[in-house]
């Protein structure tokens, strides 16, 4: 995996800085990865051994999803952004998200068809990137995030062993979660076939409405 090159012009030289792949931000990253087995082990064992291993669990996932938050903003303050990162990074986000989506859903404590929804979703936005990256990248959106946040707050209410007089703040925060992915799901094509268009049309593929 090739590193990323910033240029740092000083004078009429050209010196560039090479970011090395092995840096905290993609050590983080690799974390959050390393942690999505020991989560569903945690998460599995739970089911033998009362509210010990849940919490766990629950730990885990809170831990993987604070370095999510970390890595990204360490990349940008120091200058640490990688083509490693890049790639790996949404990959372990997806990974963790979907491992405690599956996981509840064996357990018989989430509907299959929230964890289904959302998992096509994922896929189909995946897709869908390769397919327009030649015409351009579509930036983040804060749906995007306020998308991810959702989720996470939602699996942890699932993942913490609450009494059942709070089942339905968790079905709520997890509703909010399927609707926020489906709508932001709708938006990236939307962008994407905007983009495309203006590709097609000569435009600046660049400039993709927010």
């Amino acid at each position: 995996m090739s590193d990323a090159v910033h240029p740092q012009g000083q004078g009429d030289g050209d010196h560039r800085e090479v970011v090395s792949t092995v840096n905290v931000a993609n050590v983080l990253t690799i974390l959050r990865l390393a942690l999505v087995p020991l989560f569903l082990v945690a998460l599995f064992a739970g089911t033998e051994d009362g509210y010990g291993w849940r919490l766990v669990a629950t730990a885990l996932f809170g831990l993987a999803a604070i370095t999510d938050q970390v890595d990204g903003w360490v990349a940008r303050r120091h200058g640490l952004i990688t083509n490693f990162g890049k790639i790996v990074d949404p990959i372990a986000d997806k990974a963790l998200i979907g491992a405690a989506l599956v996981g509840l859903s064996v357990l018989g404590e989430l509907p299959w068809w929230v964890t289904l929804v959302i998992a096509a979703r994922e896929l189909g936005v995946t897709l869908l990137r390769f397919v327009v990256i030649r015409h351009g990248v579509i930036p983040a959106s804060r749906g995007g995030k306020a998308k991810t946040t959702a989720q996470i707050v939602a699996l942890l209410l699932y993942l913490l062993p609450l009494p059942d007089v709070l089942d339905p703040v968790s079905w709520v925060a997890m509703g909010i979660a399927v609707v926020l992915t489906v709508l932001t799901g709708l938006d990236y094509v939307v962008r994407a076939v905007r983009l495309r268009s203006r590709a097609r049309h000569g435009d600046d593929p660049t400039a993709v409405d927010e």
